[in-house]
């Protein structure tokens, strides 16, 4: 009998309980916020700023301040150092280094053993769950799991205490069952030279019976070109013939659906998203046909959104609580049961990690609320608004996506910024982009690209209008390879770094510029 017969019995009552997320997604969140408060009363935290007093969410927003990563630094840094009962009761030993920030400074985000379970393994748990839902044929238990992680480190000489990818230190703390599914071993995982770690994850895993693979779509594609080098197949179907599901996430798949494509033939093969970030679990795709995620309510995490028009207005609030600004000024921040379809939303959360009112830098829009579905739209920092013309990457990966579905093109990387005025007042946007399969007109390809952005963007199509304010994009051909050798030279080739694909400054694209022309 397949092993995955027996053991996808285990995941029905789970299956049964996630139904709450459409019947009782308010009532979840208010268990998860009763929840928080009550752990987190007895902390430094919760004691500056009147847990006890409160009892509803109104109690909760007039209290409790929005943060910053900034605002939290403090507390996490004494945290970081062995601390206990600052943000979160115990000690935490876990702290995830995020690249998340445009500023090139380290991110810590702490992960408490609280946290790690409630979040980040039930997340991966409910993943397997709704496949095996979606797929009753799946044999994925009957073979292995390819799981890319990243590298950690210890955590100020701290014993037991560590800092790192947070995927390392998933791998880390996982149930040692779990190993006996999943490869490479843990010593190849946990590699943090990633050139290195790729030959090794190559060598390792060729002649297993690999099922599924989970990790960042280019990073996972670097690997698995090195298995087809080593390999001599033409697809990875004959390499795995039992390959069925790949878990992505961390930037979006759209660039990488035909490479993923080309690559894997079997027309059996499946691709579900999730939303793990060092911050927390939030999203599944809990539906094949349906681009969405379902927001994940019963993981020990508050939710709150900000208009992204007002979020400029909201952010001059952070680390005052509500109490502390004049009248109306935290309005603006809605709970749950008050968001809209469409709207372009900053997401904020408080966790059982101890972020509290925390702006995670992600943003959103939601495509149902009954249940809450969601697609992730781009960063709070990661856009072009240089001229008034609020481009996200939601934008740019729709426009990119039809300008290669019209010319047969390949994106592999990409990165875009502004090009200032000069001295007749002329701006464009200077878009930096490596092809795995060039278009075989440029210009066609740049045109195609900036026309499906004034469809789906007004703005942009208002700076455009005529060529006024906004003149046509450029596009610039990246030679092969360039954005690995760039991320290799800022130390951050493989785990959970991104390549940043928008900015408001040219810093990024003219250091890649530089590096091109060598």
């Amino acid at each position: 009998m397949s092993l995955t017969r027996i053991i996808r019995n285990a995941f029905i009552p789970r299956q049964r309980k996630l139904l709450l997320h459409n019947s009782a997604p308010l009532q979840l969140q208010q268990e998860a916020m009763k929840r928080l408060i009550e752990r987190a009363r007895h902390t430094e935290y919760g004691q500056k700023h009147s847990f006890n007093s409160i009892k509803n969410y109104e109690d909760f927003g007039r209290v409790v301040p929005l943060n910053t990563y900034e605002e939290l630094k403090s507390d996490i840094d004494r945290m970081r150092h062995g601390e206990h009962d600052i943000l979160w009761p115990g000690q935490v030993k876990w702290f995830a280094k995020s690249s998340g920030t445009t500023n090139d400074k380290s991110k810590f985000i702490p992960v408490s053993a609280e946290g790690l379970q409630a979040m980040h393994y039930k997340g991966g748990r409910d993943a397997v769950a709704m496949y095996l839902g979606n797929n009753s044929a799946s044999k994925i238990f009957d073979g292995r799991s390819l799981i890319l992680g990243g590298s950690h480190s210890p955590n100020y000489n701290l014993p037991g205490s560590l800092v790192g990818d947070l995927s390392a230190i998933l791998i880390e703390n996982i149930n040692p069952l779990v190993n006996l599914v999943r490869v490479p071993g843990k010593k190849t995982a946990l590699l943090s030279d990633f050139e290195l770690k790729r030959d090794r994850i190559a060598h390792e895993t060729i002649y297993k019976n690999v099922t599924s693979l989970s990790g960042v779509p280019s990073w996972m594609l670097s690997v698995l070109t090195r298995v087809m080098e080593l390999s001599d197949k033409k697809t990875l179907d004959e390499v795995w013939p039992n390959l069925e599901v790949f878990f992505h996430g961390g930037v979006a798949f759209t660039p990488y659906r035909k490479q993923y494509e080309q690559l894997i033939a079997s027309p059996d093969m499946h691709y579900m998203e999730t939303y793990n970030a060092s911050e927390g679990f939030f999203g599944l795709q809990n539906d094949p046909t349906d681009t969405s995620m379902l927001l994940m309510l019963d993981y020990g995490v508050l939710y709150e959104f900000i208009p992204m028009d007002k979020f400029d207005e909201a952010i001059q609030t952070a680390g005052m609580a509500q109490q502390q600004v004049e009248a109306g000024k935290q309005a603006c921040i809605v709970p749950l049961e008050g968001v809209k379809t469409g709207v372009n939303y900053a997401m904020i959360i408080s966790t059982t990690c101890g972020l509290w009112r925390y702006v995670i830098g992600d943003t959103v829009r939601f495509t149902s609320v009954k249940p809450y579905k969601f697609v992730i739209t781009g960063r709070t920092k990661h856009f072009i608004n240089a001229f008034g013309e609020e481009l996200i990457i939601d934008n740019a990966e729709q426009g990119l996506a039809y300008a290669c579905r019209e010319t047969g093109a390949e994106v592999m990387e990409y990165t875009a910024a502004p090009v200032f005025m000069n001295g007749n007042a002329k701006c464009r946007h200077q878009w930096l982009i490596e092809f795995a399969r060039r278009p075989d007109s440029p210009e066609r390809f740049a045109a195609l690209l900036d026309s499906k952005l004034q469809e789906i963007n007004s703005d942009y199509e208002a700076k455009r209008y005529k060529d006024i304010t906004l003149q046509h994009l450029e596009i610039t051909d990246a030679r092969k390879g360039l954005f690995e050798d760039w991320m290799k030279s800022r130390g951050k080739l493989g785990g959970q770094n991104k390549v940043p694909r928008l900015s408001n400054s040219r810093e990024n694209i003219d250091r890649l510029l530089l590096m091109n022309d060598k």
